[in-house]
């Protein structure tokens, strides 16, 4: 047979043998050589373009292994530099010609006892002792800046006064941090400088607590709760405050963890809603209407980030541009996924993977993200994302609802993964989708922001938060997804990193999209187009009956979960944050009172209120909460509500609840919060068998108002007075309590502020629309307080009061 022949052969053995023979053709594209069986032996033959390919990625593997080697010696020195060292060799070398002895004997000492001396010239021993002696000099000098700087980090004064009112002291505080902060610091430059998360005093934590819980209980309630933390202070709380305090000295943070593992990971429930968040695209802009170009553009934004982010080039996040926060949760931001146990979860984070993982109508494909040792360019990248949405094939049995898995709960979905996919192609094919860089779900169904739509915001935030249930892989780290009208948004698997984190990396990826890399006038991503790439390549599943049917379970718990959120997101435009400083006061406090009021209008009740408040300020710092409900907010409300009260009284009674909700962020921040270190007290008495009846009171009590506000952090990216389209439209999370709300809500520029707002349909106390009604009527009736009664602001609100009214579905 000859060669024409063979090849006619095997292209009707391609198009006979259906998609297994079509696999290994891929297969054979990707790695990118021939071989023919002959009866005198076998034909191979490999390409040149293969051996340029190989050689590219082998040059470009070790010149990111040398970058990457050479910024961690930046950063371990920090904040010294290299060319220092040699400064100080220099100094000791020039002592030995002046003759004077700057080390005060110690090198003559190093010279006495060097090894195989005898072997060495008197001069020969002179240097090697000075540069022994300048390298430890240099070390010692390195140590000595980070403990400094330590220290002076450890100084949180300055959080506490005015805002625009800086002391003395703070200013000279400001500029020792400065001075002894290096210039141009790597990512990771200040993480061994960050002083250590303290542990506050059992009386503190206890004397705040009771004082957060005293609005919400009566006297009765009160006084049982105060001989329950009485007693727990005077006979449990020493042993256990010990433990704590020996964990800070050894760990590099007391909670985060435990936290982790307590929190997260040994959740049985399932993830999605209940642990897993979401992040939208841009409220008002939509780059390209091309599904595939906008896929392209913001995967290749993502490599470019991950780069930076493997090489420690980002800058770090400073407070007052000054003041370092942790980057250590940006570690695991990539190649991360979360591994179901039986008894509890782990996270698995990889070193830099090759290969995404696409999914679309039911089928999962691997995409290459390399070629040639570089990164696919963004036209690349639209050409194989086009492919899969031009695939018409079917999925295999079991693969369309596969991801439904990791929407359900855990134990069935480690059982399963355990008996079905632990070996064989159902285990390639998981290993490929567990260590890709992240997950992509080309979505079929659009979705966004769309003023004409009064409910496109509520759909596009459950499509974000659940979608189908299967058709988002939730253990990822994060995952992609992409809408056929061009939107994007990501899903978020929490354990690993909280909100701020992937905010970052998702402005840095929007502000790369629009603004540097950009779309051809046809909306194609700019650059030529290579049709030479081997195709993505389909998954393979043998998924059977048994497992189809714990699929199948998994899906219908997730989807009772996904229907009972009730979303409602919505933008209030009357007025934002510039407004609000004119007021004198704190834009958030402004917010979380507003949200007591709401709440209370709502159910005429208070709560317990849960606001994340950061704690990056120290190493390994995740969150701490605010307990926003504080008596202070609860008398304003009650004067607001009560019709003798007067706006002056109101605005008094204003300004002391939140000046008392910034003081309290401000002890979360510094290390002085409630629940962080009663919940450690908590752990530690499950470890030592001493039973607790405060803490397992503290620790069984309902958030049912859980709030969060999503921060805007490189304002430097977008300029968004020149660019006032260019806004986000922040994140939210899926309801905390069967009765209570989550409340979401991101300040966006000087106008504008938008709230995400979820609870359950099956609850018949809550509704996500009206509780959204009650806080645009509470925000205008307190910014009402601050102007003349006949404020345009206030008139010409707009209010659907619904206090009778009926769920929206």
């Amino acid at each position: 047979m000859g060669e024409r022949e063979r090849e006619r052969e095997r292209e009707r053995e391609t198009e006979d043998g259906g998609r297994e023979n079509t696999e290994m053709a891929e297969a054979h594209q990707a790695v990118g050589f021939q071989f023919t069986v002959r009866p005198d032996g076998v034909d191979f033959k490999l390409s040149q373009e293969v051996i340029k390919n190989i050689y590219l990625s082998g040059v470009t593997a070790w010149k990111k292994k040398a970058i990457q080697f050479k910024n961690g010696v930046l950063a371990g020195v920090y904040p010294a530099s290299p060319s220092s060292w040699l400064i100080v060799v220099i100094a000791m070398m020039s002592s030995l010609y002046i003759h004077i002895d700057l080390s005060l004997g110690m090198m003559d000492a190093i010279k006495e006892n060097l090894p195989y001396r005898d072997c060495m010239s008197v001069q020969t021993r002179a240097v090697l002792s000075a540069i022994l002696f300048a390298t430890g000099l240099w070390l010692f000098l390195i140590y000595l800046l980070r403990y400094t700087l330590k220290a002076l980090l450890s100084y949180h004064g300055w959080i506490f006064e005015s805002h625009g009112k800086m002391s003395t002291s703070t200013k000279v505080w400001l500029c020792l941090v400065k001075m002894f902060s290096g210039r141009r610091p790597l990512l990771y430059s200040f993480q061994a400088s960050l002083p250590r998360l303290p542990v506050p005093s059992v009386d503190d934590t206890i004397h705040r607590y009771l004082e957060s819980v005293r609005p919400l209980l009566d006297n009765e309630q009160y006084n049982k709760m105060e001989l329950l933390a009485s007693d727990f202070k005077e006979n449990k709380a020493a042993q256990l405050q010990r433990c704590l305090i020996l964990k800070s000295w050894w760990a590099t943070n007391y909670v985060s963890d435990w936290w982790e593992e307590y929190i997260y990971l040994r959740g049985r429930s399932p993830i999605m809603v209940n642990s897993n968040f979401y992040i939208m695209d841009l409220l008002y802009v939509t780059p390209t209407h091309r599904q595939a170009a906008r896929a392209g553009n913001v995967v290749h934004a993502m490599l470019q980030y991950r780069r930076k982010l493997e090489r420690g080039e980002l800058a770090p996040l400073r407070a007052l541009g000054t003041v370092p926060m942790c980057s250590t949760q940006m570690e695991r931001m990539f190649n991360t996924t979360r591994i179901p146990g039986i008894e509890t979860d782990f996270v698995q984070h990889l070193t830099d993977r090759k290969h995404l993982v696409v999914f679309h109508k039911g089928r999962f494909f691997q995409v290459w993200l390399y070629t040639g040792g570089r990164h696919l360019l963004p036209s690349e990248l639209e050409t194989q994302f086009q492919r899969i949405l031009n695939d018409t094939s079917e999925p295999q049995p079991g693969e369309l609802k596969l991801a439904a898995l990791t929407a359900g709960y855990r134990v069935p979905w480690a059982q399963a993964r355990i008996k079905y996919f632990s070996q064989g192609i159902n285990k390639v094919s998981l290993d490929a989708i567990e260590s890709a860089a992240f997950f992509l779900t080309l979505d079929d169904e659009p979705q966004g922001y769309d003023p004409a739509k009064s409910n496109s915001l509520d759909s596009y935030a459950k499509s974000l938060l659940h979608g189908k249930c299967y058709d988002r892989w939730f253990d990822k780290s994060f995952t992609l997804i992409s809408y056929p009208n061009g939107k994007m948004g990501v899903n978020v698997e929490h354990s690993w990193a909280d909100a701020p984190i992937v905010g970052h990396m998702w402005e840095y990826i929007l502000a790369t999209d629009c603004f540097h890399l950009g779309y051809t006038e046809e909306g194609h991503c700019k650059g030529d187009v290579n049709k030479n790439l081997p195709h993505p390549t389909q998954l393979q599943w043998q998924i059977p009956n048994e497992c189809q049917n714990v699929i199948e379970t998994s899906y219908l718990s997730a989807k009772q979960i996904a229907d009972d959120v009730d979303f409602h997101g919505y933008l209030f435009a009357e007025f934002g944050k510039g407004l609000i400083k004119k007021c004198r006061t704190s834009p958030d406090a402004f917010i979380q009172l507003a949200l007591q009021l709401a709440q209370f209008r709502d159910q005429r009740v208070f709560c317990l209120t849960y606001e994340s408040s950061m704690t990056r300020m120290f190493r390994d710092g995740r969150t701490e909460t605010v307990r926003s409900c504080t008596s202070e907010a609860v008398a304003f409300v009650r004067a607001m509500e009560d019709a003798g009260a007067t706006n002056a009284q109101r605005l008094a009674l204003f300004r002391k609840a939140a000046e008392k909700h910034q003081n309290m962020y401000r002890l979360a921040m510094t290390g002085s919060g409630i629940d962080r270190h009663l919940f450690c007290l908590y752990i530690v008495s499950k470890y030592l068998g001493v039973d607790s009846p405060f803490l397992t009171k503290v620790l069984s009590e309902p958030w049912k108002l859980s709030t969060s506000q999503t921060p805007q952090q490189q304002l430097n990216l977008v300029d968004i007075n020149k660019f006032p389209k260019y806004v986000g439209g922040g994140g939210g999370f899926g309801p905390v309590a069967d009765d209570g709300y989550g409340v979401s809500y991101i300040i966006v520029g000087e106008n504008l502020i938008t709230f995400h707002i979820s609870s359950k349909f099956s609850s018949p106390d809550t509704d996500s629309y009206r509780f959204g009604q009650h806080i645009r009527k509470a925000m205008v009736d307190i910014q009402a307080l601050f102007k003349p009664e006949n404020d345009k602001t206030a008139q010409n609100a707009k209010y659907v009061h619904l206090e009778n009214g009926k769920k929206h579905i």
